[in-house]
């Protein structure tokens, strides 16, 4: 059997996760992989050890879109300039330099994808599969983590966690009920991000076998 993706790739990836994820549990705590982007990093290296298409595929219609925003936001502060709010934490220095330096997998897990979809190929069935798994990470937020606002004794736990409670991390939104909005919210990033990547990626990349 030939397999697509190298070995030393593979270890690679597992090794990050060995280094980052204790690392992460003591300083943020399990809550912090909820996140989109922590999920889809835990999936990536799972999809890159069972070379298994439709993982690579749905961490690639959740995140590509949204880890562009966070590079602009970040080379954005590297100037002085905030764009969207998503990376000040990578310039607090309450948090160990090295710690921060981690969180650069944001950058560098788009182009990875991207390479490890040349070598699959792009799995149609990504888009349900990863907006049912976006929607239970919603629900899991909005039941089970602290809310925008929050005034926590560990200043470092997570909390709005996809932004379930709108964009303001100070308080939550206002524009609708909030149990509406944790509803609404969902469909809106299957129409503004989760849709228009994955037809642009089944246009681009071979469909996987």
């Amino acid at each position: 059997m030939k397999y697509k993706i190298p070995l030393a790739a593979k270890l690679a990836g597992a090794a990050f996760l060995a280094v980052l994820v204790p690392i992460y549990l003591h300083t943020y705590g399990p809550t912090n992989f909820l996140w989109f982007c922590d999920t889809a990093l835990i999936l990536t290296v799972a999809g890159m050890w069972f070379e298994s298409p439709l993982l690579i595929s749905m961490c690639a219609v959740g995140i590509l879109l949204p880890q562009g925003l966070w590079l602009a936001d970040f080379g954005g502060n590297l100037f002085g300039i905030s764009l969207f709010g998503l990376t000040g934490y990578m310039f607090d220095a309450r948090l160990p330099l090295f710690t921060r330096g981690l969180s650069l997998f944001h950058g560098w897990l788009p182009l990875l994808l991207v390479w490890l979809l040349i070598r699959l190929g792009y799995d149609k069935r990504a888009l349900a599969a990863w907006t049912g798994l976006a929607a239970a990470l919603v629900l899991v937020c909005y039941f089970f983590t602290p809310p925008a606002g929050a005034h926590l004794a560990n200043p470092n736990i997570p909390f709005n966690i996809n932004y379930v409670y709108g964009f303001n991390d100070q308080q939550p939104q206002t524009w609708v009920n909030q149990n509406l909005y944790v509803i609404v919210w969902p469909g809106a990033l299957w129409f503004a991000v989760f849709l228009p990547t994955h037809l642009a990626l089944r246009k681009i990349f071979a469909a996987a076998r």
